[in-house]
């Protein structure tokens, strides 16, 4: 399915003139070999530019279909890095770099030899003269040397012309493309039809944390997998025909080039798009997600009102359709092949509503300091990642969980809760996106199918101040406790809650005792309004515990508690802005 879903993609990005026909593909080029009409190397010149910080990168441009990195000698016709092209020892063994530069001259020869343009005549001169044993000796080379040796693409010119802009040379390589004389065939798994099957796929680039060079999404090199007859045989033990080869890794490397299409969540990339390719789709997923904002958030959330309607929509005027398909798909680099993470597949409506109800169940009172009005997946993860840790990003496998989770609205994964509650003990303290958490969790996991939530009544945007739950009630109770104190001693560096909190969460009938203790202390330190405010405070929630406190909270209760605990201290903020401003 994501072959198709990704053959269908080029379908439409090509049709759109975003992509190249058959055989040819956008790549990276950092270095070009300027020719004289003899095939010597005039001299090499580098064809990155600068990006917004002056920093050079590598030049997009249009060249032959380049075959992916295999553990054998295949070299790519126009284009290949300086090893082939050069001979240069990069490290791995002079041997192994001439073998590797004579499979390059060898192509090129046999197929330009007979082409009787001044181009093609010097690629084969060059080849011809080149002398390999020394090629990091020479001239032109040796001051670029480290670089080379780096990586990077190379290709030819002359006379301010690259060799894949030249017309009977572009014929060369389409004739060749075309030409499936020597290849195997079988039935393609995307299309079903018998045609040649594709043995080496095109590295995909530009995944979060893959190497440069690309990657695999496809590919076989080992001998667990090479049976039934396909000893070294590579992808035919996946047959995926040429031309569905070749159109499911331009259109992912499209998707993966272009920022709309695309997002990192941590260590996975997020590729999403829809059956038509057009990038308005994919802009008001990215903005329902938190990661843009590039349009105007009126004509966004308009537009998503509509497509929650069944309503045919209007955006930069594009018409996006409700029940046009969609898709998400989470990868990760795995060594020098991709991991698919996960493949979501829903009718834009149908991920616009399951968005909607996620972003529902986040909502909570914010802080007069937050400004922002939704809380993106993204801002949400990192609430369990440890501030304090080298990466500070959370687990690979729970951004693949929650993605899942959000997307097609089924229960948050259990370690979302548990990752949260780490974070909560850590940190001794329970912020928006936190209780925005808990809050969504409870009211998606916990009491799902039963006919009464239950707790549904303190899961709500605001304080529930009628609310007699003990839990809730309690965490209410700290919060003013802390109040308490901070106004008690102005400046105070810790409060209770950095030694109390994680206790009165879990064993309260151990701490609270105490805690009420050391508020009578700290009300004899005030005078006037303040002494009868908290005193009333105090009194009110006291009185509806009527219950004995209880020796241990089940984690669900402690969440509870820590969402009284926020809403308890967004109020008292707000009634002490309110005072203030009277």
């Amino acid at each position: 399915m994501i072959l198709q879903a990704l053959v269908s993609c080029y379908e439409a990005l090509a049709a759109k003139g975003k992509l190249e026909r058959p055989g040819w593909l956008e790549a990276k080029v950092s270095w070009g070999l300027e020719l004289n009409e003899d095939g010597t190397l005039r001299q090499i010149v580098p064809l990155g530019l600068p990006d917004k910080k002056g920093k050079l990168t590598a030049r997009i441009m249009k060249l032959p279909v380049m075959a992916g990195k295999t553990s054998g000698i295949v070299a790519n016709f126009l284009c290949n890095n300086a090893v082939y092209m050069l001979g240069v020892d990069n490290g791995k063994g002079k041997e192994w770099a001439v073998k590797r530069y004579k499979a390059c001259a060898e192509y090129h020869i046999e197929r330009l030899q007979g082409i009787g343009v001044p181009m093609a005549q010097a690629i084969c001169r060059f080849f011809q003269q080149w002398d390999v044993q020394n090629a990091e000796q020479y001239p032109a080379v040796l001051p670029l040397l480290e670089e080379l040796k780096a990586g990077g693409n190379l290709v030819f010119s002359m006379h301010n012309t690259f060799a894949q802009d030249v017309p009977e040379i572009v014929r060369v390589w389409d004739s060749l493309y075309n030409n499936h004389a020597d290849a195997i065939y079988g039935r393609c798994l995307v299309s079903g039809d018998v045609e040649p099957i594709r043995q080496v796929h095109s590295m995909i680039k530009g995944v979060a944390g893959s190497k440069s060079f690309g990657v695999s999404l496809v590919s076989f090199n080992g001998e667990a997998y090479e049976s039934y007859g396909r000893e070294k045989a590579q992808g035919l033990n996946a047959p995926v025909g040429e031309r569905a080869a070749f159109a499911y890794a331009a259109a992912l490397n499209y998707m993966l080039r272009e920022q709309d299409y695309h997002m990192r969540l941590g260590g996975t990339t997020l590729v999403y798009w829809a059956e038509d390719a057009e990038v308005a789709y994919s802009e008001l997923l990215a903005w329902m997600m938190g990661t843009t904002d590039t349009v105007k958030q009126g004509d966004l959330r308009g537009a998503v009102n509509n497509l929650r309607d069944g309503k045919t929509t209007e955006l930069n005027g594009i018409a996006l359709k409700p029940n046009s398909r969609f898709y998400v798909l989470g990868l990760a680099p795995n060594a020098s092949r991709l991991s698919v993470r996960f493949f979501l597949q829903n009718s834009f409506k149908g991920f616009a509503e399951n968005l909607y109800a996620h972003q529902e169940r986040l909502r909570i009172v914010r802080p007069s300091f937050d400004e922002r009005e939704e809380l993106s997946i993204w801002a949400l993860l990192n609430e369990t990642a440890n501030p304090n840790s080298k990466d500070k990003k959370p687990p690979d496998e729970l951004v693949g969980e929650v993605m899942r989770a959000v997307l097609m609205d089924t229960p948050y994964p259990a370690s979302l809760f548990a990752q949260v509650q780490v974070r909560i003990r850590a940190e001794k303290d329970v912020n928006r996106g936190k209780a925005a958490m808990i809050k969504a969790y409870m009211l998606k996991n916990v009491g799902c199918g039963q006919e009464k939530h239950p707790f549904k009544e303190v899961l709500t945007v605001t304080l529930n101040d009628e609310s007699t739950y003990m839990p809730y009630v309690l965490g209410r109770l700290f919060a003013v406790l802390e109040s308490l104190q901070q106004s008690a001693n102005p400046g105070i560096n810790a409060t209770i809650r950095d030694r109390y909190f994680n206790a009165a969460c879990a064993t309260p009938a151990l701490v609270f005792p105490t805690l009420l203790k050391l508020a009578q202390s700290h009300l004899n330190k005030l005078d006037g309004g303040l002494v009868v405010y908290y005193d009333k405070q105090m009194t009110k929630l006291c009185g509806r515990l009527t219950e004995t406190l209880p020796k241990h909270m089940t984690l669900e209760d402690q969440g509870v508690f820590q969402l009284g605990y926020y809403h308890q201290k967004q109020a008292l903020y707000t009634k002490k802005e309110d005072r203030n401003n009277d």
